[in-house]
Parts: structure tokens; sequence; C-alpha cells
């Protein structure tokens, strides 16, 4: 038995911790960089919140919609089909939006004042994490209801590969993100050690999401198709709301804007050929 096979026959919690586990991973590979460099290249740092704004956008139609309105088909919603993928993508990104209320947070290369959230006394950095830790919810969230999904044959036959899929560009995504942080907190004068840990934990609530959205669709399939949704819609708040402004207002417009489209292309790639 090959690992593909091994993998297969886990228990579908167990394989969103699984592939939890492996977003993080990738996550602690970004955040390593900040032993390799001291300073951050800001085109480089556009250019992957970029490329990540276009697998997340890819993500979200491919992975997410277009199953919650396959499954919606296949289970006598008929022509209301559309509306668990319009409810839960809505909801989903209201509950991003109330999280940005409740906890305090703070965008990349914005000053201290311009923190988000109640108002506290919590230093930069922690702020920082925050910020990077809210939106890797709905990225854990997605994993999860992916592999959810694919275990009560939701969608399509090929629901486990795309589930895969899903992992693969989240995690490469990751890479990216975690040098996002890590390595601007080094800048600011924090040793290598703390920033880099910083990074790293910043998506440590991934395989935590990503084992309560397996067990939340699994338990109540009637939820599937807007599990689905709602975490295309928080992972399009995110994207819109931060990665694609990070990107744009650092003169370096052109670069982050085709990084996009390449990181879209991409995870359309590894969801149709997976898939």
């Amino acid at each position: 038995m090959n690992i593909t096979d091994t993998f297969i026959s886990f228990h579908p919690v167990l394989q969103a911790l699984i592939a939890g586990l492996f977003t993080w991973g990738c996550t602690i590979v970004g955040s390593s960089f900040v032993f390799l460099f001291k300073t951050v290249n800001r085109k480089f740092l556009d250019t992957m919140n970029g490329f990540a704004a276009g697998v997340m956008i890819a993500a979200s139609f491919w992975s997410l919609l277009a199953p919650s309105i396959s499954f919606a088909e296949q289970n006598d919603y008929g022509s209301w089909s559309w509306f668990p993928a319009a409810i839960g993508f809505l909801v989903g990104g209201l509950f991003l939006r109330l999280i940005d209320v409740i906890i305090p947070h703070l965008h990349l290369n914005e000053p201290i004042e311009n923190s988000e959230g109640p108002k506290t006394k919590a230093s930069k950095n922690l702020l920082l994490f925050l910020a990077i830790t809210i939106h890797n919810i709905p990225e854990g969230l997605s994993v999860g209801v992916a592999f959810g999904a694919a275990a009560i044959g939701a969608a399509n036959g090929d629901a486990f590969m795309s589930a895969v899929g899903l992992a693969l560009g989240i995690g490469i995504q990751n890479i990216p993100e975690g040098s996002a942080l890590s390595m601007p907190i080094r800048a600011a004068g924090s040793s290598r050690w703390r920033a880099f840990n910083i990074g790293q934990l910043s998506a440590i609530v991934e395989p935590i999401a990503a084992v309560i959205g397996a067990i939340t669709v699994i338990s109540i399939t009637a939820l599937l198709p807007y599990a689905l949704s709602f975490a295309a819609g928080a992972m399009i708040f995110v994207t819109v709301e931060e990665l694609i402004p990070e990107s744009q207002t650092n003169g370096n417009k052109d670069s982050a804007t085709l990084a996009l489209m390449v990181g879209f292309v991409i995870m359309m790639i590894l969801d149709v050929a997976l898939g």
C-alpha cells in the first residue's frame, strides 16, 4: 500500500488534521526564512500577497462554491440550488467582519495607531500575529470541510483529490505568508527566534479549524453546502479586505497583480487536475 492509499484509508477527521498540519508546516517553512534574511524585500512581499490572493480566490470557487452548488443540485434543492451557496457565502463574510470587530489586530505595514477592533495596550507584534491568525481560520475550515465533503461523497467522486488540491494550494501560499509576518517583525528589531515563532504560530489555528470543519459536516450532512460556501465567503473577505490592499499600496501593483493571476491559475490547475 502506497502513501496515497494509506492516507485515503484514514478517517476523514484524521485526514483533515494531517492536511491542516501540512498547511501549518508550510507556514513554518516560510517563517524560517527569517534565519536567512534580516530585512524584508517589499516587492517580494507584495508579490507573494498577490499570489496568495489568487490562490484563495480560485480555491473559493473551484474547491468550495462549485461543490456547494453541485451538492445542492444533487439533493433536491431544484431551482434553489444557489440558495445554500449564497447564504453561506454571505454569512462567511459577515463572520469574518464580526471577528474583525471583536478581536484587536493590526495589518502589516500599518502603524500601531491604525489597529482595528477594541482598543488595547497589546504590543504591535501581538496585533500583527492576531491579524494573520484571523485569516488563517477560514483556510483551516475550508480544508476540513473539503475532506468532510469527500467522506460523504459530496459533489462528485473526485472530491477527495479536490480536497488534497485545496490543501496543497493553501500550503503553497502559506509559505510566503509565513515570511510576510516573521520578516517584518525581525526587521523591527525582534530576535530571529521570536520573529520565527510569532510567524509560525499564527497558523496553529489551521489544523484546529480543519478538525472542527470536518467534524461539523460529517455530523450534520445537511450543513455541507452552507459550510462549503461559508468557508468561501470568509476567504474572499480576507482576500479583499487584507491581501489585495496590502499588495497594491507600495508601488508594486503590476507585479502583485500578475502574481495574483499566476496564483489563481495554479490553484485552478491543482483543483481541476487532481479533482
